[in-house]
């Protein structure tokens, strides 16, 4: 940067100075904390996701929500240019930026990171970014930090590159009013209008897309870099058309869904998602969707309310009850892109039939695989594509599940917790399927395996194969195409995934019980037990395996040993000085005495002197 940029970058960061005391990480869900104490770090997401952009020479997200978390918190995340998350080379650097001290400390940061990246900031090049929020109170103050362009104050996106801008607008105004005698009022415009929505600077614009669930934003930056129209209305077209098209693919036989059957009950958490599926909804004339907890209705975001609750308590949300019984209940997150199925019994004890993470992504490969074995078996189908279909899941995923998946012939694989690495290992299929129980997961095609599809639909429409078009293999080529627009490629999306339940469950002919009845949850249990340190704890085989401290692992598996399907292993929380625990066992009983038996061998190893 020149001495000039440097001057704006010191007087604007020192408008945001960090909280005293805290220390701020970067990890799956970006930053998060109470809202009060997040300006001064999204003013600096602000200048990260602007560099993010002229690194990469894309257009970047940054979104601002903190998801299930209680509604005085918030957060701030990068979206990548292919609509994932921050690239983990770079989280070392937002850390950094996070909680440098000083403005000084924050421009030399940015010089040294600028350097090694061979960042160019002569403003040949354009950053671009997308910014999002979700419907907390604190959203438009929070936003406001990462995009203020008034007067000669400007936020983290601007301050880079102002200097640029007043440099260019001097040049500009010369040769206006020199030839053409334009007002002096011309030069105002660059700093303050592109549309009602956008803001621009040279080298940077940053347009508000306004309120929307988190993985909307994703998905918007994905299919702006990939060329294509990416507006929220775009957005709900691709899922309505896609969901139309795999519910004409249905055959006659199977579709037996009315009444009660063709509705499901969604709790939106009292956040963002509730809104948006009832638009989504008002799209559709083959599914009636009753939506409780909008944001609309008044209640408290994530208060007694949402994926996360029913995942953890395994109880009703608020506004659900006995009268619901035989009805498919669902329940949002707070942004929307996490999913969990309920079942409501018809005594109203509160409690309630989990269909959680895992059992969605065995719906999806059940029907995934069944739509391969449709392409495979055709041979009409010139050059058969040979598929390779993967399942992928963490270590807390319910061992019954894992074995279910086996037993139907699938990959499985794992990865270490966290959707970065779930993510990352599905992109190495040709369709890749993963998810936590929690309800957070997606189903990634492969570019060439879907251009494949594209492909081989258009020679079948055109009879060059001598397929008849009415056959299963041609409908099956259509389904795996329509799913692959229908899933968000990008991020577990709550509003794509429950189209893609809906749209499943009525090809199968499905009730939520015959779905829930796939196979049965072992019983499990999870604790953590403090500890000194908790990077003393090393682990291996996707976080299954405790390398150090030496003798804990063996410790643990005598332990394990005792109980019928009994299976336990320990990490390290990513945020605190603790050791989770999770344990299964073939009762509840012998779940929760294996977890506290391992709790107290950590406790022993590493602990305070309790557990």
């Amino acid at each position: 940067m020149n001495d000039g940029q440097q001057s704006l970058l010191l007087s604007s960061s020192s408008r945001f100075s960090p909280p005293q005391g805290v220390k701020l990480s970067y990890g799956t869900a970006g930053f998060r904390a109470d809202a009060s104490l997040l300006p001064s770090t999204v003013y600096r997401v602000g200048i990260l996701a602007a560099l993010r952009s002229l690194k990469t020479g894309s257009i970047i997200g940054l979104m601002i929500t903190a998801s299930h978390n209680k509604v005085s918190d918030n957060g701030v995340k990068i979206a990548d240019p292919n609509g994932g998350m921050l690239s983990q080379h770079w989280e070392p650097f937002a850390d950094a930026l996070a909680n440098a001290p000083s403005p000084q400390h924050l421009l030399l940061l940015i010089n040294e990171f600028v350097g090694k990246e061979g960042i160019l900031m002569d403003g040949v090049s354009q950053a671009e970014v997308l910014l999002g929020r979700d419907t907390r109170p604190s959203g438009d103050a929070l936003l406001e930090a990462a995009r203020q362009f008034h007067g000669d104050k400007c936020g983290g996106l601007g301050a880079v590159f102002m200097d640029m801008l007043k440099t260019l607008m001097m040049l500009l105004k010369a040769w206006f009013l020199k030839y053409l005698q334009l007002p002096l009022w011309l030069d105002l415009f660059a700093f303050s209008h592109y549309d009602n929505n956008t803001v621009g600077v040279v080298g940077a614009v940053a347009t508000d897309m306004g309120i929307l669930t988190t993985p909307q934003l994703h998905w918007m930056v994905r299919a702006r870099n990939k060329g294509m129209q990416a507006s929220e209305q775009d957005y709900f077209e691709q899922l309505s058309s896609s969901f139309r098209c795999l519910k004409d693919l249905i055959p006659a036989e199977k579709s037996k869904f009315d009444g009660l059957n063709n509705k499901v009950i969604v709790d939106g958490s009292n956040g963002v998602g509730g809104v948006k599926l009832k638009v989504l909804g008002s799209l559709l004339n083959a599914l009636v969707i009753e939506v409780r907890n909008s944001s609309e209705d008044g209640g408290v975001l994530n208060d007694g309310v949402g994926a996360d609750y029913v995942q953890k308590e395994k109880v009703a949300p608020h506004g659900f009850g006995s009268k619901d019984a035989g009805i498919r209940c669902a329940s949002l997150d707070g942004d929307a892109d996490r999913l969990v199925y309920f079942i409501v019994p018809p005594e109203s004890s509160g409690r309630i039939d989990l269909v959680d993470g895992d059992k969605i992504l065995s719906l999806f490969a059940v029907f995934i695989r069944e739509q391969l074995s449709f392409l495979n078996e055709n041979e009409g189908i010139k050059n058969s594509h040979q598929a390779r279909l993967g399942v992928v899941q963490t270590a807390y995923a319910n061992g019954a599940s894992t074995n279910y998946l086996k037993q139907l012939g699938l990959e499985v694989n794992f990865t270490p917790t966290g959707v970065k690495y779930l993510h990352e290992k599905a992109a190495e299929f040709d369709i890749g399927i993963y998810f936590e129980a929690n309800g957070h997961g997606t189903v990634l095609f492969s570019e060439s395996f879907v251009g494949w599809l594209e492909t081989r639909t258009k020679e079948i429409s055109s009879g060059s194969n001598g397929l008849s078009s009415g056959s299963e293999g041609k409908k099956a080529a259509l389904r795996l195409l329509a799913v692959s627009k229908l899933i968000n490629q990008a991020v577990g999306d709550a509003l794509s995934g429950l189209l893609l339940v809906e749209v499943i469950l009525q090809y199968m002919g499905w009730s939520i019980h015959r779905w829930n009845e796939l196979y049965h949850d072992l019983p499990s249990r999870q604790l953590k037990v403090k500890v000194a340190d908790r990077n003393a704890v090393i682990t291996a085989n996707a976080e299954t395996v405790v390398v150090s401290p030496p003798g804990l692992q063996e410790a643990i598996n005598a332990e394990t040993g005792k109980y019928h399907q009994g299976r336990c292993f320990v990490r390290p929380s990513g945020t605190e000085d603790v050791v989770r625990v999770y344990a299964e066992a073939s009762t509840q009983e012998a779940a929760d005495t294996l977890a506290n038996s391992v709790a107290k061998l950590v406790d022993q190893f590493l602990g305070l002197g309790s557990s």
